[in-house]
């Protein structure tokens, strides 16, 4: 039954569709999937002024293209109701970070006085967070000009669907324009937006061709032209004129009729009620049977429908019972389908709810087991199997890494919903959630794993979930059933030491002496990893966001995504460049021979942090500037140390103790890795610092002393003199990753 009912419904519609001439004989019709009604044409003869003259390119485009005239204004459509659709270009307005003008466009169209942009369908739009626009021209015999500002602050401020001054503003155009100009500026050059949005763009579209969103600040640059609505009528006098002028008339006599369109000048035909067609054609305006579609007239499905010129009409048979007697026809057959029809709807209502049931129900189950299939694809690939295995070989213990399912995870992050969001970084995205058990952790999702580096991750795993050590974040366990594998440590709940260094508010509850507690703890984890751990293990991204504080401010090493564990044979291994930029080993990076030696120098980066609140690398600072290690190297050149402490530390009673961990940065900051001191050393010599000892190694306690004496000399000439150069001060992502040979 179902079956049936579709195929009457499509015979139906298939049976009511345009069969009239749409264009001249022995003319084109159609161009690609675009139709060409008369009055336009491709050729001289085949359009009625030259106005109407179109172009169909089927040499450079397939399908071919329509264009107007043998302009390059793009056609998508013609209608007999007086309108087409064109393809306009885009204004626009852009600015570097300086605030010098990159690149602008400006837009404009001359349409003729035969053609004008539609003003009801057309909105005038501006989208940016620094801008102004002004679309200006001419309407009939005057000359307008209007515009529209848009301003914002942040993306916060926008809001998708709304266009209303913050970010996006919409504007009506006049009435009757003919030719349009789009001009688009700005106030400040977009200086104060400039890390969001550096481009304004303006245009006059079709309304519904375009709903605001706040990826529009950038992705409109990749957007060439977008709809324009326009009205088109035939020439310049009204009905009643040209009808005077009988041979320059374009509605024909039969079954059609002239009408003033709501724009511009001119008139437009019709067909009259009826009739359909083309009424610029001789004879084009065609009679409808309305008796072939039922929603064209009105007569009951036991009346008989008569098609007449331009309508129809609906007539009742009669009945005659056995007595001769004439009944209703329409009545008698009504109440017996009426009964047919119930029965019917009642089956078929009970079929289609049985079958609906059926499919839900099919449906589920199949979903459930694809789901299922994927897990377990999942967990194969990212070597579930391989670490179950590991711990089966080991022994059962209260600290063995978990092997969570995805529904748990989904479950404690209310399936990793953004408001769980708690950091972000180069290797993954780190989400807040709460077991069933109700122990809060912290779960990354990984960016990506290289399939070939699988035995190596499910070892590192394994390695990582041994480490015993109470300033290093503890792995809990994992989950291997999602198409990139998710491990969950434990929450700390302090955040990290660099959103504490470098907020003015948190700064202040860092004193020396907690400074230096971190930076001994922070040296030695890294001293563990390095010297104590089963297997060696190179850090490879130690900075200020990878060291939490929990509410004690004791500090906890994170984020081991980057890590390389070190066969005990090897002293260095050859492996792609990977960290972050102002942490990095210069040497690691000239030779990309990772070594121990490249976590001390990371480490002695973080040490300058703590001695001097500044960020590693900071592209709002004056180029000597910028890269906090050159800048350090440099001062010490001048003698200038003090120039650059944190002044919420630097006091007499702390002086010693900050001019020995200067050295000591300094130290571990040497060009050659071999220079540098080990992690176990430098851990002993803050451990020294906080008992009141001494360098552990390189020089005697006088060279030292006179040193420190040389680092905290005060330059009455202050910074002047600062020749060196920062280094990757071009390069914009905090992370990078040099592609050779080797290394994950």
């Amino acid at each position: 039954m179902l079956v049936m009912l579709i195929f009457i419904l499509v015979s139906v519609v298939s049976s009511y569709g345009n069969n009239f001439p749409i264009a001249l004989p022995n003319c084109d019709d159609t161009c690609g999937n675009i139709t060409i009604p008369f009055p336009f044409g491709t050729k001289q003869e085949c359009y009625i002024s030259k106005q109407f003259w179109v172009t169909c390119n089927h040499t450079a485009y397939d399908p071919p293209k329509l264009f107007w005239w043998d302009t390059h204004i793009e056609i998508t459509r013609i209608s007999l109701d007086g309108q087409m659709t064109l393809l306009r270009s885009i204004a626009y307005d852009c600015y570097d970070r300086t605030g010098a003008r990159s690149s602008n466009f400006t837009s404009w169209i001359n349409l003729t006085k035969y053609f004008t942009v539609n003003n009801t369908g057309n909105k005038f739009t501006i989208v940016g967070c620094d801008a102004y626009a002004y679309v200006s021209g001419d309407r009939l015999n005057r000359n307008f000009k209007t515009g529209c500002t848009a301003m914002c602050s942040s993306e916060a401020e926008l809001t998708d669907g709304e266009c209303a001054g913050v970010g996006c503003c919409q504007t009506p155009i006049p009435r009757d324009a003919w030719r349009i100009q789009i001009e688009v500026s700005s106030f400040y050059n977009y200086t104060e937006v400039s890390e969001f949005n550096n481009c304004s763009y303006a245009f006059v579209a079709e309304e519904s061709a375009f709903k605001f969103s706040k990826d529009n600040l950038t992705n409109l640059a990749d957007v060439e032209k977008l709809p324009m609505l326009v009205d088109w009528a035939i020439g310049n006098t009204t009905c009643e004129e040209a009808k005077k002028n009988a041979t320059g008339y374009a509605c024909t006599i039969d079954n059609s009729e002239c009408y003033k369109p709501v724009n511009g000048y001119g008139y437009r035909c019709r067909c009259n009620s009826g009739f359909e067609g083309n009424p610029y054609l001789t004879h084009g305006c065609i009679d409808i049977n309305e008796c072939e579609n039922k929603t064209l007239n009105n007569c009951t499905k036991n009346e008989y429908c008569n098609n007449t010129q331009g309508s129809y009409t609906c007539s009742c048979p009669k009945h005659l019972d056995g007595d001769g007697r004439g009944e209703d026809g329409c009545k008698l057959a009504a109440k017996k389908q009426n009964m047919m029809i119930a029965f019917i709807f009642i089956g078929v209502a009970s079929g289609i709810i049985t079958l609906l049931l059926v499919v839900i129900l099919l449906y589920m189950e199949l979903k459930r087991r694809s789901q299922r299939k994927k897990k377990q694809r999942f967990f194969l690939q990212n070597g579930g199997q391989m670490l179950q295995e590991k711990l089966a070989r080991r022994e059962a213990s209260s600290d063995m890494v978990t092997i969570f399912s995805s529904s748990e995870l989904q479950k404690a992050t209310n399936n990793f919903h953004s408001n769980m969001i708690i950091g972000r970084g180069g290797f993954g995205t780190v989400y807040k959630g709460v077991l069933a058990d109700r122990r809060t952790v912290a779960i990354k999702r990984s960016i990506r794993v290289d399939p070939t580096q699988i035995e190596q991750f499910i070892n590192e795993v394994v390695v990582l979930s041994q480490i015993n050590h109470r300033n290093v974040v503890i792995l809990l366990g994992c989950c291997l059933e999602t198409d990139v594998p998710l491990l969950v440590y434990e929450f700390i709940s302090n955040g990290t030491l660099s959103s504490h260094l470098h907020n003015e508010a948190k700064a202040c509850a860092l004193d020396w002496s907690t400074r230096l507690k971190i930076a001994a703890e922070t040296a030695g984890v890294l001293s563990y990893l390095h010297s104590s751990a089963s297997i060696p293990i190179i850090h490879r991204d130690v900075k200020s966001d990878n060291i939490l504080l929990d509410h004690t401010f004791t500090a906890k090493v994170s984020d081991f995504g980057a890590s390389k564990l070190v066969p005990i044979d090897l002293e260095q291994l050859s492996t792609v460049v990977l960290g972050t930029l102002g942490y990095l080993d210069p040497e690691y990076m000239q030779t990309n021979q990772l070594t121990e030696k490249s976590d001390v120098y990371s480490f002695g980066v973080v040490l300058l942090e703590l001695v001097t609140g500044r960020r590693a690398l900071n592209f709002d600072k004056p180029i000597e500037e910028k890269s906090l290690a050159n800048y350090f190297l440099s001062v010490l050149k001048q003698d200038m140390l003090f120039e650059i402490l944190d002044e919420k530390i630097a006091r007499s009673e702390n002086m010693d103790q900050i001019s020995l961990v200067s050295k000591l940065a300094k130290d571990c900051l040497s060009v050659r890795g071999e220079d540098r001191p080990s992690m176990k050393e430098v851990a002993m010599e803050l451990e020294g610092l906080i008992l009141g000892g001494k360098h552990s190694w390189a020089r005697n306690n006088a060279d030292n002393a006179e040193e420190m004496e040389s680092l905290l000399s005060n330059n009455p000439d202050g910074m002047r003199g600062v020749s060196s150069s920062v280094g990757y001060d071009s390069i914009s992502r905090d992370h990078i990753v040099l592609p050779i040979n080797g290394g994950r």
